[in-house]
């Protein structure tokens, strides 16, 4: 939020990007990962015999979300400084 009250006083367009794009990068990713969680608390309760799996598939899943999050971020990052 800093980044984007100071991009606003400079008036540079790129930072005002980069902090909404890294922003909405770090919220879509907080949105994934609680629908991935909550899907397999639901799936774990209905087959609990299974929770070993569901378990170890959620893990990747929430990994390969976390890789386009910090993806996404870091060109938020590049369009900043790099111009």
């Amino acid at each position: 939020m800093l980044a984007l009250i100071l991009a606003v006083i400079e008036g540079s367009i790129a930072a005002i990007g980069a902090a909404l794009g890294a922003g909405i990068a770090a919220i879509g990713a907080g949105i994934g990962i609680g629908k991935i969680g909550s899907s397999a608390m639901e799936a774990i309760a209905r087959q609990p015999e299974s929770a070993g799996d569901i378990r170890s598939n959620m893990i990747v899943i929430a990994a390969l979300v976390e890789g386009v999050a910090l993806f996404a971020v870091i060109v938020c990052i590049l369009a900043l400084f790099i111009k």
